[in-house]
């Protein structure tokens, strides 16, 4: 692995390995760090990998000290704006990111650009199975709360800003 690609290593609450896969590191702003993956990057999931492809190009944002990240997918892929509610992301050396995956996704439909909240019976369920901490609900639900809005009324960098880094990826 080069310095450039970063490994985005995703965790559920109980430290079980979620989703894991290559990206190239882009570069940052005041949003935070952009990663990209080029068509047919492999994506794992736990142990098994990889159990996709992508078949579009796609950014990642990790925001600094927030408790979501945001992959933006160019077409076809039929959700433009995917947001994972997460502890804040840890970067324990420039080659690795890595956060906890609370269950709460926000999402924007690219072909009508409705907004969704999913997985709120996850949520629920987790919560009690691995006894999330309130501290823990009160962010991921702000910050599912806030994610929603800001994907509806198009707060960068949810509106265009991802567009520039969408065309760094090859």
């Amino acid at each position: 692995m080069t310095v450039a690609e970063v490994l985005v290593s995703v965790r559920k609450y109980d430290g079980r390995l979620h989703w894991h896969h290559p990206m190239a590191r882009l570069g940052g702003d005041e949003h935070g760090v952009w990663l990209g993956a080029q068509v047919g990057t492999g994506y794992s999931k736990g142990e098994v990998g990889p159990v996709c492809t992508t078949v579009e190009p796609r950014v990642m944002l990790f925001p600094r000290d927030a408790w979501w990240t945001a992959l933006f997918q160019a077409a076809p892929a039929g959700l433009e704006v995917y947001c994972d509610v997460t502890t804040p992301s840890e970067w324990p050396n420039p080659a690795q990111v890595t956060m906890v995956d609370l269950d709460l996704d926000v999402c924007r439909i690219r072909a009508t650009g409705s907004v969704f909240v999913d997985d709120e019976d996850e949520f629920a369920r987790h919560r009690v199975q691995y006894g999330y901490p309130l501290e823990v609900v009160a962010q991921a639900t702000a910050a599912a709360a806030w994610l929603a809005d800001a994907l509806h009324d198009g707060t960068e960098p949810f509106s265009s800003q991802y567009r520039s880094w969408l065309d760094l990826v090859d």
